[in-house]
Parts: C-alpha cells; structure tokens; sequence
C-alpha cells in the first residue's frame, strides 16, 4: 500500500481501463466472500463519472482506493473489500500514477459485503490493466497485431465455427480485414467463446474465435464487450458496433472490437 504519499502529486482523479480497465470497459471487480476487508478514516476523496477515489487513513499508512461512485465525506469511516491490488497504475484521464491502488467492489454494508453499483461510464484504462493482470502468463505477440497484445487469447485448435446468418454477419477474419470500412456500423459474428471475463468495469469481456484469422497478427481472436453472460466453449451469435483501430492507452490498441454487444439467440 501507498505509505505517506510522498511520491505522488494530489490532484483529480479517475479509474473500467478502463477498466476498464479497459475498457476493454465495467461496475467494479466482482467480491467475493473470500476477499479480504480493509478499514480506514477517508482523509481525501474525489467523485468523477462512475468512479470515486478515496485516501483512506489506516492509521499506520493510507492507502488509495478505487470505487464505484459513492457519495463519501472526508472524515467517513469505511470498510472495503480488497478485490485487486495493482501497482504502478496510471490513470491518463487523471494524468496522475498511482504508486498502489486497491480496486473494490464497493463499501461494505452491515452484513460485511461489498455492494457495487453500476458504472455510468467505463474507464477502459482500468479495464485493459485488468484484461492485462488475467493473462500475464500468455505469450507476447506482435505489436502489429489486430487484437491487443497483453489480453489476446491463444489459438484454440480444431475451431470451425459457420459465419452466422444475416446481412451484417462477418468471420472473425472479415471484422479484421474490413474493420475500417464496418467501423461504427452494427456487425454480426458467430464463433467459439474461449475467454470470459465477468464484470469489469461494469461490462463483460468476451474473446470469440471461429478458426479464421492470422494466429501471428492476432486476427484470429475477437474481443467482444457485453454485459450478456456466455458459457465458456459455447458457440455463440453476438450483435454490436465495430470500433476500428481503437486505442484505450496503456499500450492496448485493436484493430478491430465489437462493443455494446447483445446475444443473438
């Protein structure tokens, strides 16, 4: 946890990339029962779309903590859930690092658990660092790529998933290729869940892949936003506007994204 604040300049402040993180956006992190509890006295807080920042005082160090927007006072006691912890955190819309941030679901209510609310906005840059921390363990691929490099999802063998039906229905391949041309406009795609990430930044992130698509460009994976719930390996139809060459920051650039997506069953 941040000690002191001796490193850092105080100032307005943002976290959902985004989320998301990202963002990739998303309310918070989920809680769970198994989260660890933390309480403090607030000594600074600043309120912005969807989020509020608290410094909470523990009485041997302060900490900066990350909620959904919550009226809190300065001078509140409060007790959170400690759902993810991320160092070296940069918020761009704030201009402003973060040596130590906790990301929480929330307050906590009397029965100790931590009620979030909804996100009215997305910080993508939340939201990307969270999709980042998910898969530090998968291998780097080209920085030329179509998919972003620090949440791409492997290629998943023997996948040969039918384009879906419809006018506006495109191969994973296709929204890569044509992503320029379809940007902004509502497209279609069918293919193979092989990546869920529930509740970032108020969103859930899905990778789709149908077995088409350069694997060394990462073309072949397609990152879909919704706030639908798909079964992993399922063969899903999903519905939404193509963003091309979308830049959430901190290094995460796709060539092509479906966001606002809705299952089409």
């Amino acid at each position: 946890m941040h000690r002191g604040l001796t490193n850092l300049t105080i100032g307005a402040v943002l976290l959902f990339c985004s989320i998301l993180f990202a963002g990739e956006p998303m309310a918070m992190p989920k809680n769970s029962d198994s989260a660890k509890m933390e309480s403090g006295t607030v000594v600074e807080t600043t309120k912005v779309p969807g989020y509020t920042y608290m410094l909470v005082d523990h009485g041997a160090g302060q900490s900066w903590v990350a909620i959904p927007e919550t009226d809190v006072a300065i001078g509140a006691k409060v007790r959170y859930s400690v759902d993810m912890t991320m160092n070296n955190f940069t918020s761009k819309t704030l201009n402003k690092s973060f040596e130590t941030i906790v990301f929480s679901a929330g307050l906590a209510q009397d029965g100790g658990q931590a009620a979030p609310k909804p996100a009215a906005n997305e910080s993508f840059d939340a939201a990307v660092k969270s999709e980042q921390q998910k898969t530090a363990a998968e291998p780097a691929m080209p920085e030329t790529s179509g998919g972003s490099s620090g949440a791409i999802a492997p290629l998943q063998e023997n996948i040969s998933v039918a384009k879906a039906p419809g006018e506006n229905a495109y191969t994973v391949e296709e929204l890569f290729t044509k992503a320029k041309e379809l940007n902004g406009k509502k497209v279609r795609v069918q293919g193979k869940v092989v990546k869920f990430s529930p509740n970032i930044m108020g969103k859930n992130w899905v990778h789709v892949q149908d077995g088409t698509g350069n694997p060394m460009q990462n073309t072949h994976d397609l990152v879909i936003t919704t706030s639908e719930t798909v079964e992993m390996n399922s063969v899903v139809t999903l519905e939404g506007t193509l963003a091309a060459d979308k830049d959430f920051g901190a290094g995460y650039k796709y060539a092509a994204i479906i966001e606002q997506a809705a299952l089409i069953k």
